[in-house]
This record gives structure tokens, C-alpha cells and sequence, in this order.
């Protein structure tokens, strides 16, 4: 006799005014089953974890029903953000989720750093927990967080849901996460997981659930389907999931940036040039200097060194780089770039408001032709300009701020990690947008986690490693083996 479903979902639907987030969706999870949820930006996804977290009541007549008696405290939730105080150690971190260990009013901090480490024993993490988790790797932060979340379950049944857990690492962390899923279940706990990664969904999820504006698509074991077949059911039309841009060699047009001798925390003496026209991409595992690489070239790493150069003209110490006009789109959209207590326009807008002055005060005519301009150029949806930022899905926020650099009307434009946490559709939709631009003479650097986005747009790839450049792959040589080969390569050097 088979196990009653962990989760069993029954006619869900959420209405807000004006629009049905949800349309008598169905959905269960099976005891120790991985069941991915999928679907575009605005599919139903966030709304469907949130009515499961408690922070939306559905409509009457929607029934979710969690198996066991103890209801809800069988249901652990870790989200994209992750919720934790990075200023604060992992030991810290998971009292806080549970309790501090006290005796006699203080805490007893050599049983909590005791319990701390039982409970990161299983994930095979090599974590200082007593240093600040902003010193940790994303993948060591994600780890604290579902540890988090498992406290206090003995045997480990339950449900766990994932909400996009390696949308921002690269692919060595990814697959090790993976990994970690996988023993997770293994402990006897069924997961939720929700992800854009087609790929890490067809290998580590049972079944998968596709969603399509508020409404079910299907219900599938992940067996015998292929990112292509995955991604038409989410988009309802055929999106290219090996989608290249096709861009000619730019190494002949005249230079639009040099870099000469970086050095930071990772960098060690990098140099480079990109042309007009090229999208110039940066690999690297972590810790190779790939990542703050374009942090560096646009002013934003304290004590960095080296001197960077637009169009030839005298040389700037990257200490004094913030001067330039080289926009920066970084990889954490929601800590480092979205505004969240402000509108579209508004995040649209604030890095030009200088243009849009009329004397004193700010020309709200000049500001609404220029917002009209831009979210029409870059295919943004919203209800509104003054729709608040956080009301759009993610795909269309990253394309918000990929507005705001290009409205700076940039020469170089530094791009991070430009599809993570977006959907296929809109992954594609970004790339096609950026490869526009290079069209129209922008050089673009591209760092990325993500060797699809470096596939789908770059002529030639500098791989880093140890926080130097050791190979650059040009033409056929950027492939995905020939990439992940070439930063496993540095990295044993």
C-alpha cells in the first residue's frame, strides 16, 4: 500500500484585484520524492510557496492538505534570499532559528558551536562557524540555511521547499548542492524544489510540475523529458535553449576598454582590452578573481589596484573607476541592485536624474519619455511606471536594470550573472537584448556562473584562474565541455 501524498494540493486559486495568480491548480508530492515546480516569471510559482508558508490565504474552496499530525511544523521553507544575517556566524545564524543554549541566563556558547556542527555534520561543508557568514560561499550559506530549516526534525520526515537554491553558483557548487539535495532526501525528507535551471531539475527531481499563467500544464517524471521539451511547456511556444547570438569577431574595431595590472583580494596583475562591439566573457571557479573582476574595473572593491582606460583616453586608477561612466549590473539583483521600496520609474530613473533636471527640480515630463523609452526598448511588463518594483517577476526587474545602465548611455557596459534566477523565456529575451546592443557598437563584459550565458553571447572568453589569466578561448573553442575543462584545468595549476 503506497504512502499518502506529503503535500496533496486540490483546486488552488488566489485572486488578487485585477488578476487570478493561481486558477484551480493541482499538485502533490509524494513521500521521499523530489518534485520540482516550474514555470516563467508570473506563472504562479512565489504565489503557491507563499500560500504554503502562510503569507496568503488562498481562495474558498482551495484545499492543501499536509500529511501527519503535526501539520505545518512538517513543512520548512528555505527561499532565495536565504534569511540569514550574513554580519553574524553560522553558529549564531541557527539559534536564532531555534534557540540559544543557555544556563543561568548566559549563553553557553561551547555546546551551541557543539550543536552547531552535528547539524552541518551531513552536508560535507568545510565551514568556519564562528566566522561571519560573509566571509562563507554562496553554496556554504545555502547549506546554514536548509541546516536552519531541518532543525529539530528527527528522522528528517517532512517537506522541505527550495526556492531556487543555485540560482547565482557556478557549476562545481551547483552540482555539490546537488548532491547535498539528494542526501537530504535520502534522510527521508520530501522536497519542493523550485528552480529556472532545466538541467539541474531533469537530474535531480522525480517528477516535475509545470505552471503556466496561474494555471497547470502538466505533471511529468522527469524521465525521458530534455530542457527543450521542458521549456515549451513552460513558454506554450518553442524557446531555444541553445540560443547563441552569433555575434562576428570584434578584435579588429578600436578599443573601448584597456585594463592594466589589477589586484585585489583575488586579482592578481589582470589585463585586458575590449573592443567595440564584443562581448568580451570572464570564467573562472571560485576564488579564481573571475567574480570581482568586473566589480574592480567599475570602482566598487576598496583597495584595489591598476588603471583602467576608456577610448584612449588617460589612464584611471581603478580607485577612482566610480567616476567613469561604466554601469555595473551586478549578480545579486535584490541586494546589490532592485530598490525595493521604490516604483519602476524610479529605479529606472536614479541613475540620470542629472539629465532630467528643468532648473531646480526634477522635470516629471522628461522623466516619463525617458521611462516610456526604455522599459519599451528592453520589453519591460508592468502594470505601470509607477508599479512597485517588487510587483514585477524577476526576469522583468533584471531587465529594469539593465535599463538603468543603458540609460546612462554607456560605451562598456559590466554585466554579472544577467539570466540568474530568470526563467527560459526571459533568459532568452535578456540575451537577445544585449546582443542588440553589441550590435550597435556597446562592449559588454560578461562574468557569469552560468556557462550558458557565456555561450550565448561571447566571441572570445578569458578564463581566470588564481587571479590571473591562463587560457582565452576563441570561435568553436567556447563550448560548454571546452569551458568547465578549461576552469577545471587553472584551478589545478
Amino acid at each position: 500500500m503506497h504512502a499518502p501524498p506529503v503535500l496533496e494540493i486540490r483546486d488552488l486559486t488566489k485572486t488578487f484585484p485585477g488578476t487570478t495568480a493561481l486558477d484551480a491548480v493541482d499538485l502533490d508530492v509524494a513521500d521521499g520524492e523530489i518534485h520540482a515546480l516550474v514555470g516563467q516569471n508570473g506563472s504562479g510559482k512565489s504565489t503557491l510557496i507563499k500560500i504554503l508558508a502562510g503569507y496568503h490565504d488562498p481562495d474558498p474552496g482551495s484545499v492543501v492538505t499536509l500529511s501527519g499530525a503535526s501539520g505545518r511544523e512538517r513543512l520548512r521553507f528555505v527561499h532565495q534570499d536565504l534569511g540569514l544575517f550574513l554580519e553574524l556566524s553560522a553558529v549564531d545564524n541557527l539559534a536564532l532559528r531555534s534557540e540559544f543554549l543557555t544556563r543561568a541566563g548566559r549563553i553557553r556558547w561551547a555546546a551551541q558551536t557543539e550543536r552547531t556542527l552535528e547539524l552541518l555534520a551531513d552536508f560535507a561543508v568545510d565551514l568556519d562557524v564562528r566566522a561571519p557568514l560573509s566571509s562563507a560561499t554562496p553554496v556554504q550559506r545555502t547549506v546554514v540555511a536548509i541546516a536552519a530549516a531541518l532543525a529539530g526534525w528527527e528522522g528528517g520526515a517532512g517537506l522541505l521547499v527550495l526556492d531556487e537554491p543555485t540560482a547565482v553558483l557556478p557549476p562545481a557548487e551547483a552540482e555539490h548542492l546537488l548532491e547535498i539535495v539528494r542526501g537530504v532526501r535520502a534522510r527521508g525528507t520530501s522536497i519542493l524544489y523550485v528552480s529556472h535551471r532545466l538541467d539541474e531539475v531533469l537530474a535531480v527531481a522525480d517528477r516535475v510540475t509545470v505552471l503556466r499563467a496561474g494555471r497547470l500544464v502538466a505533471t511529468r517524471p522527469t524521465r525521458g523529458l530534455d530542457a527543450g521539451a521542458l521549456a515549451s511547456l513552460m513558454a506554450g511556444d518553442e524557446v531555444d535553449a541553445g540560443y547563441r547570438a552569433g555575434l562576428p569577431p570584434a578584435v579588429h574595431r578600436p578599443v573601448a576598454l584597456a585594463a592594466r595590472d589589477l589586484r585585489a583580494r583575488y586579482l592578481d596583475g589582470v589585463g585586458l582590452e575590449l573592443h567595440e562591439g564584443e562581448v568580451l566573457g570572464i570564467a573562472g571557479l571560485p576564488g579564481s578573481g573571475s567574480t570581482e573582476l568586473a566589480h574592480v574595473l567599475a570602482g566598487a572593491v576598496p583597495h584595489a589596484t591598476g588603471e583602467v582606460r576608456l577610448h584612449g583616453s588617460p589612464p584611471t586608477p581603478v580607485s577612482r573607476a566610480g567616476r567613469l561612466n561604466l554601469p555595473l549590473v551586478p549578480s545579486d539583483r535584490l541586494r546589490e541592485a532592485v530598490l525595493p521600496g521604490m516604483s519602476v520609474a524610479e529605479n529606472l530613473t536614479i541613475s540620470v536624474l542629472d539629465r532630467l533636471r528643468a532648473g531646480p527640480s526634477l522635470s516629471r515630463t522628461r522623466e516619463r519619455r525617458l521611462v516610456e523609452r526604455w522599459t519599451a526598448d528592453v520589453r519591460v511588463k508592468a502594470a505601470g511606471p509607477m508599479a512597485g518594483i517588487t510587483t514585477l517577476s524577476g526576469g522583468n526587474q533584471q531587465k529594469v536594470v539593465l535599463a538603468r545602465a543603458l540609460a546612462r548611455e554607456p560605451a562598456v557596459l559590466l554585466l554579472c550573472d544577467p539570466s540568474a534566477g530568470v526563467d527560459p523565456a526571459a533568459r532568452q529575451a535578456i540575451h537577445e537584448l544585449v546582443a542588440e546592443r553589441a550590435r550597435a557598437g556597446l562592449a559588454v563584459l560578461v562574468t557569469s556562473a552560468d556557462p550558458g550565458d557565456l555561450l550565448a553571447l561571447c566571441t572570445r572568453v578569458l578564463v581566470l584562474g588564481n587571479g590571473r589569466i591562463v587560457r582565452e578561448l576563441t570561435g568553436t573553442d567556447i563550448t560548454e565541455h571546452g569551458l568547465l575543462r578549461a576552469m577545471e584545468e587553472t584551478d589545478q595549476r
